[in-house]
């Protein structure tokens, strides 16, 4: 590869929501723009991650499909000869690297990592998927070489260990991958991009999951404009009773500040001074349902759009050039530990 390679990914199952929209679609489709020509990017689903927790099984295809679209509704471009869109389980080298670097990654490295701690905290039967997760991370990164990998602050911890595996494995064998940039460079990278941390409507304290049950407090991306603004007019508030953007005392307040504006167009300063100082909240929770139901309604239309045979040629092509690279990586891995003479 000439240039040097960005990789990002969202996960496959699960509906996506506001909050992914805002948070990780939207800055996945403005870093293609942002570094087109400059930079490879790999976009991919980890399919194989899905299921690292438990999920409905026969909903995942069909899932990973839907989801891809809503990568193109959100403006990703299939014409940019420098992105690549491919389906994680569709490189078998993923899986079998997997396998190769478990054998070079140390137990209490994987014991320490928070997002096994937070997933797996008082649940019954974790699976070893689960446990392993960074492994496989690892080998989704060292395949292509990735120099950044944007991820939440859950994921920081990931990126290092493969870092971490990469440098132990170079030793040992020489210079088999390049690991990627350090935890500073990669902060500094993810600074770049404009990253919200969209709050959950009831509990604004928590960040938009997917995994609420209830649904209440997410505004999902399938929703109809008319349940999106029933749960916009019933958020969580508060009774200080003026308008303030201040996430410590005013959470909730400041949550609908942030989405007003990311979906107005308008900058959060421009908001604040907007709405600053009333004293009641109702027009707020009015503008923002209105802004969050226009937004709905144009990305349903673009999402229904979608040419699903451009798409798809896009992932037949991108995931042949994948496997080519993939495949090249991990034969030099199985020289090097004596799987194969070559």
């Amino acid at each position: 590869m000439s240039k040097p390679v960005i990789l990002t990914g969202l996960r496959a199952n699960n509906d996506l929501h506001l909050g992914n929209y805002l948070g990780a679609l939207l800055p996945i489709v403005e870093l293609q723009k942002a570094y087109a020509g400059e930079y490879q990017v790999n976009l991919f689903v980890p399919d194989l991650h899905s299921f690292t927790t438990p999920i409905d099984h026969s909903k995942l295809y069909d899932q990973t499909m839907h989801n891809l679209k809503i990568f193109v509704a959100t403006g990703l471009n299939l014409d940019d000869k420098d992105s690549y869109i491919y389906r994680q389980s569709y490189i078998p080298a993923h899986s079998e690297l997997t396998v190769i670097l478990n054998c070079f990654t140390y137990m209490g490295e994987l014991s320490r990592m928070t997002q096994f701690k937070e997933k797996g905290q008082g649940k019954q039967g974790i699976s070893a998927g689960l446990f392993d997760y960074p492994v496989l991370m690892a080998a989704d990164i060292l395949l292509y070489g990735a120099k950044y990998v944007p991820v939440g602050a859950d994921q920081t911890q990931h990126v290092e260990l493969a870092r971490d595996i990469a440098i132990r494995v170079n030793n040992k064998f020489g210079e088999l991958f390049t690991p990627p940039e350090p935890e500073n460079a990669q902060i500094e990278f993810a600074n770049k991009q404009q990253r919200l941390r969209i709050r959950d409507l009831v509990n604004p304290e928590k960040k938009m999951s997917k995994s609420d049950e209830t649904g209440k407090g997410v505004i999902f991306l399938g929703d109809s404009p008319e349940i999106a603004s029933k749960k916009i007019v019933g958020s969580t508030t508060d009774s200080i009773g003026s308008v303030n953007y201040d996430y410590e005392k005013q959470p909730g307040i400041s949550n609908l500040l942030d989405i007003f504006a990311a979906l107005s167009g308008e900058s959060i300063e421009s908001v604040i001074s907007k709405y600053k100082g009333q004293s009641q909240y109702g027009q707020l929770k009015k503008d923002v349902a209105e802004v969050v139901s226009k937004f709905l309604s144009n990305f349903q239309s673009k999402l229904n759009s979608v040419d699903e045979s451009a798409l798809l040629s896009k992932l037949e092509y991108s995931e042949k050039t994948m496997n080519h690279t993939a495949n090249h990586t991990l034969l030099n891995v199985q020289n090097a530990v004596g799987l194969r003479k070559e």
